[in-house]
Parts: C-alpha cells; sequence; structure tokens
C-alpha cells in the first residue's frame, strides 16, 4: 500500500475514533462540541506548533556566521531537494538526535543536537539533514501536529468523561463509559505511532536521494540509535509525546512494535542498504569531509560519549 494512502487511512480512523469518542460521551451535540473544541486546537497548533517544539527543546536559532559549515550544509541540501531554506536550529545537549518542525516547506526549521554534530561526520550529517528535510518536503510536519492534536484532544476528552462519570452521570453506559476513557485513547495512540512509522520510511528514502548518499544516513542511523540509548534526551522525559519528532527514538529501540514511535532501526538501515545497491555505485561517499568544527568544539565538552565514537 503507497505510503500516502496508508496515512491518510489512519487519519481517517483517528478522526472517526474521536468523532465516535464524542459521541459517547454526549451524543449528536457532543460529537459537534468536541468537533469545534479539535477545530480550534488544530488552527491554534497549526500556527504555533514550531515555536512551542523549538522552546520546549531549548532550540536556538542559528546564522552562517554562528555556525558556518552546519548552515551552508543545510542550505546546499535545500536547494538538491528544492525547498526554500529553513531555519536552522542547534540544541545544547549531549543527547544525539535531530528533528524538523513547521507548517509547510516556507515555514520550516530543523535542528541538530551538539551531541549528534560532535559524533557524525559530515556526510552522515547532511544524510541526518536530508532526512529532517524530507519530512518537510513530504509535509510531515504538518500531518504529525495533526495527528498529535487530534490524539491529545481524544485523551482530554477520556479524561472530561472520567471525570463527569466519577460525578454520578447514572445515565452513562457503564461499558460506553470503560471503552470511552479507557480504550479510545490507547487506540489514538496506536494510530498515531503507526502513522509516525510510515512517514520515518518516506523520510528515510527521501533523505538518500537528497543527499545521494543512503549508507552515510544508515550509518549516522546506527550511530544515533547507540547514542539515543545511552544518553538521556530531557525533552521527551518531560514530554514524550515528542519522542515521535526525532530521527531515532528518544530512549534507542531494536524492535518494531505497535508502542514503537519508530521502524527498527535495523529495518531501516536495511532499506537503505537496497537504495544504495540499487543505485549503482553502492551509495559511495564522494569525499571524506572534516566534521563540522565550528560545532564540534562547543559540543565536545557535553559528548558523553566522547571523540572516540566518531569513525
Amino acid at each position: 500500500m503507497h505510503p500516502l494512502l496508508r496515512t491518510t487511512m489512519l487519519l481517517a480512523a483517528l478522526t472517526a475514533l474521536f468523532m465516535a469518542l464524542g459521541w459517547t460521551l454526549g451524543g449528536s451535540g457532543g460529537a459537534v462540541i468536541a468537533l469545534v473544541v479539535a477545530a480550534g486546537m488544530n488552527l491554534f497548533t497549526y500556527w504555533n506548533a514550531d515555536r512551542i517544539v523549538l522552546s520546549m527543546n531549548g532550540a536556538r536559532e542559528v546564522t552562517e556566521a554562528e555556525a558556518p559549515q552546519f548552515v551552508r550544509l543545510v542550505r546546499e541540501l535545500a536547494t538538491r531537494a528544492g525547498l526554500p531554506m529553513p531555519r536552522t536550529y542547534i540544541v545544547d545537549s549531549p543527547h544525539p538526535n535531530a528533528f524538523a518542525t513547521g507548517r509547510d516547506p516556507a515555514h520550516a526549521a530543523v535542528a541538530a543536537t551538539t551531541g549528534l554534530l560532535s559524533i557524525l561526520d559530515r556526510d552522515e550529517i547532511a544524510g541526518v539533514m536530508a532526512h529532517e528535510l524530507g519530512h518537510v518536503r513530504n509535509r510531515d510536519t504538518l500531518i504529525m501536529t495533526m495527528t498529535a492534536t487530534i490524539a491529545g484532544a481524544i485523551s482530554m476528552l477520556a479524561n472530561f468523561g472520567f471525570f463527569f462519570a466519577g460525578r454520578g452521570n447514572e445515565r452513562a453506559n457503564p461499558l460506553a463509559m470503560i471503552l470511552a476513557v479507557i480504550v479510545a485513547p490507547f487506540a489514538a495512540m496506536l494510530v498515531q505511532l503507526a502513522i509516525s512509522r510510515v512517514r520515518e520510511y518516506g523520510a528515510d528514502r527521501a533523505g538518500a536521494t537528497i543527499s545521494g548518499k543512503p549508507l552515510a544516513l544508515a550509518s549516522a542511523l546506527a550511530k544515533l540509535e547507540r547514542g539515543a540509548a545511552q544518553i538521556p534526551n530531557p525533552a521527551v522525559a518531560a514530554n514524550p509525546a515528542m519522542a515521535q519528532l526525532y530521527i531515532v527514538p528518544s530512549f534507542g529501540g531494536s524492535m518494531d512494535n505497535l508502542f514503537s514511535t519508530h521502524p527498527a532501526t535495523a529495518n531501516r538501515i536495511a532499506a537503505l542498504r537496497e537504495i544504495a545497491g540499487s543505485s549503482g555505485d553502492g551509495g559511495a561517499r564522494v569525499s571524506a569531509l572534516d566534521p563540522l568544527p565550528g560545532v564540534r568544539r562547543r559540543a565536545s565538552a557535553l559528548d558523553p560519549l566522547g571523540s572516540g565514537s566518531r569513525r
């Protein structure tokens, strides 16, 4: 099944679940009220999600004067992808990861942690940032914002139903209330995670195409998974819903399952190796460029893995 069709079907299922929950709690009137509330939440999130995400991660915008090689690399990749130059951010954290945000390509932002920049070489960083630009080009940042908002609205309604059930709503069907309060948020979480996994494979393919070096991206994923498993991510610890934003799971993870925010890294690497094999050049790197020294000096003091982790 095509990823776009699968994502559309999952979004439709999430919306239907939301409407069913509203109807269970308040009949047709409850469904309408829930829809209006969700529309307001989506509108607010549409305009403000990027600022919220960047603020929660403590990201700081950098210019070419502050991080010349990093910003130039992002600009080169954006040009190759046919995208406007996104705003570029660095997160001062030893946790190695990256993410993209923004409602559309014209209002996109990409961010990498200092931990990531300290353990990857230039080709690997290019692969990671190309992956994030793939999310931007595929409009994944908007899709994931929508799913997170609807899933959040479902949880909010479930809590609302639990509150009123506890206040003695005698007309409520006990079984329906149990389904509304427990099953609906759980199902919403599963749909949200499924959408996230579908979009990661698409961004990997886009990243391999944009960077032209699928094996460099595969190498980066392996390093980032090891690093993420060892170094906590404070932003995700404070708000677990943000885990789906990053290129690798914030707490590591080596298996595909219903509760994963990402596909298994081994499966993603295997897919990238297939892409490299079909390209005819094995995904070989065209150069052995140095890492980004302006960022590495700042990151090295924060990186518990040390420079020895870098190949």
